[in-house]
């Protein structure tokens, strides 16, 4: 459940601004949160932006992600 902090805003209307419950922490071992929802962006603009689609785009973004995290690292590792 996302947490929720109320703020007014200048004109006096209360804004509600929510907050993910994950945390989302730099993690070396795969993509964070935040690069999947940008892959599964750019999978939902090149789809055509056709709506209906994000838990598709979101897991084929998952699936991509990991891979070229493995590919970066074979290339970064040396013996």
């Amino acid at each position: 459940m996302k947490s929720q902090n109320v703020f007014t805003t200048t004109e006096g209307m209360p804004k509600i601004v929510s907050q993910p419950d994950v945390a989302e922490e730099e993690n070396n071992s795969g993509p964070s949160p935040a690069e999947i929802r940008q892959r599964a962006f750019e999978i939902h603009i090149e789809r055509g932006g056709i709506h209906g689609c994000d838990l598709d785009d979101w897991l084929q973004a998952e699936r991509e992600l990991p891979e070229s995290y493995k590919n970066s690292e074979k290339g970064t590792k040396s013996n």
